[in-house]
């Protein structure tokens, strides 16, 4: 019932090099390529590597550990929702400078993005994350080491009450490039637990 097959992958945006698979995908990302939507900056950005799957599955949680060399600013990987250009969900490790990087995500609303983070150090170079879903409703984790999941974000996803695409995703908003590997892909029953009043 919970499997995520990289058979089943699909491409938004497929990037010029790259690599899949059974336990390991590998994204090297071209250059000017990155999501956002009008808020504050104005600009829409609509051409991030997405390499998904879509599933009608209304309760689960899906894990992946990223590993990331990157080296200009807004480099970025992790997880993402996309259904659309206005309708997505993006949550990774964005560089910064050499002093810092920020673990961040993005919900994006017909058409608005909105841009929450937190400073880590540039010395993080891997990550977990699990996305849950709930129906409608969603919780963004992350993770050291894989095992101690801590709560980044709960968000409502407009577009995304019926059948959603997910999966990983990199860019490289300047004119840099990195690879960005995705490993330990698995997705499983909801692991984010019903809240009972």
């Amino acid at each position: 019932m919970y499997e995520f097959n990289v058979k089943d992958l699909k491409w938004f945006f497929e990037p010029q090099n790259y690599s899949i698979e059974n336990d390991r995908v590998e994204i090297t990302t071209d250059p000017n390529t990155d999501f956002w939507q009008r808020t504050y900056y104005g600009f829409r950005n609509d051409n991030a590597h997405v390499l998904y799957i879509t599933t009608d599955e209304r309760y689960f949680s899906f894990t992946v550990k990223t590993e990331f060399n990157t080296t200009a600013l807004f480099d970025q990987c992790g997880v993402v929702i996309y259904q659309n250009s206005e309708n997505w969900v993006k949550a990774g490790i964005e560089f910064h400078d050499n002093n810092t990087a920020w673990l961040g995500s993005v919900v994006t609303n017909h058409g608005y993005s909105d841009w929450a983070t937190t400073d880590i150090g540039e010395s993080v170079k891997y990550m977990w994350y699990r996305l849950s879903r709930r129906e409608s409703d969603y919780c963004l984790e992350n993770s050291f080491d894989g095992i101690n999941f801590k709560q980044m974000r709960i968000f409502h996803l407009f577009e995304g009450e019926k059948e959603i695409n997910f999966g990983l995703l990199a860019c490289s908003p300047s004119k840099n490039s990195f690879k960005a590997t995705f490993t330990e892909m698995k997705m499983t029953e909801c692991l984010w637990k019903e809240h009972k009043a």
